[in-house]
């Protein structure tokens, strides 16, 4: 478990975010790293959205406050049953659209163990 700083992000536009001297399409982002976030992976759509597999490593490092991006129009969506699971173990969580996730994410991350899901399309 780290308790390194999360990367900031330093650019935010569609199809493309920039953190921690890295560039991806989707990201992953938690205390003392990055990385590509493959949807692939958990097998995530838009629909019924990001579940409680897509936000278990931002766990692993250490992150106390998570930040799931919905895209630039809102159009990802975050199951209630991985809030409630992020609840349930004592993680606060804010759903936003990207721009709104980053300058959450950006803030909070200076303030303890930040991790985030940032979606950089739709």
């Amino acid at each position: 478990m780290g308790d390194e700083t999360a990367p900031r992000v330093t650019s935010a536009s569609c199809g493309r975010l920039e953190a921690g001297e890295r560039t991806f399409k989707d990201a992953k982002l938690f205390p003392g790293g990055a990385r590509e976030w493959d949807w692939n992976e958990t097998g995530t759509r838009h629909e019924p959205g990001v579940g409680p597999a897509d936000v278990e490593e931002l766990l692993e490092h250490g992150a106390t406050t998570v930040v799931p991006g919905t895209g630039f129009y809102g159009k990802l969506r975050v199951r209630g049953e991985t809030l409630d699971a992020l609840k349930e173990r004592g993680v606060a969580a804010r759903a936003l659209p990207t721009e709104e996730a980053v300058a959450a994410y950006n803030e909070l991350r200076e303030k303890g163990p930040m991790g985030a899901l940032i979606h950089s399309t739709c």
